[in-house]
């Protein structure tokens, strides 16, 4: 009785492990443009003007100003498009943002400096779980479960424009 109790039992566990993927779907209306506020620490996904969904968010460990070069801790100011998909993330799952433009390139370059790069929108690793807001070298933050909802949300090719 004993055997088919514990059997019965991992069965279960192992059933509800299945489930749970940090890839979800989404059928509703298409994200047209993300709008991320730096200053309210906000990000909106957008249906033209509708906002969809927002949701609070950390920022490069030094949140004011436009990033400028690589390792300045900066989130980048303007528009840019989303451009890319990290399943395998080490901040569980993360999009990418098409910074550095060629504007952003060129004054790094008169400056003799590197852009930087690699600027995304992830979750969190556990050593962050529990730390501060503004913890990123440069990318914006949001919850797992809230980047499992954008991962499903937002396409390449959206736009995203990140103001001060």
């Amino acid at each position: 009785m004993r055997i088919l109790r514990f059997l019965a039992i991992t069965l279960i566990l192992v059933s509800v492990a299945g489930c749970s993927s940090k890839f979800r779907t989404y059928n509703g209306p298409e994200v047209t443009h993300v709008v991320v506020n730096k200053g309210d620490r906000a990000m909106y996904l957008l249906h033209h003007e509708q906002v969809l969904k927002s949701y609070r968010i950390g920022l490069g460990f030094a949140p004011f100003g436009h990033k400028r070069f690589e390792g300045d801790g900066r989130t980048p100011e303007g528009t840019y498009v989303i451009d890319r998909r990290n399943p395998n993330s080490e901040f569980h799952l993360s999009i990418g943002v098409s910074y550095p433009n060629a504007a952003d390139h060129a004054y790094a370059s008169s400056k003799g400096r590197s852009p930087g790069g690699d600027i995304f929108i992830h979750g969190r690793p556990s050593k962050n779980r529990n730390g501060g807001q503004d913890w990123t070298a440069g990318c914006i933050a949001v919850t797992n479960r809230e980047i499992e909802e954008v991962y499903a949300m937002v396409r390449n090719g959206t736009p995203i424009t990140i103001n001060p």
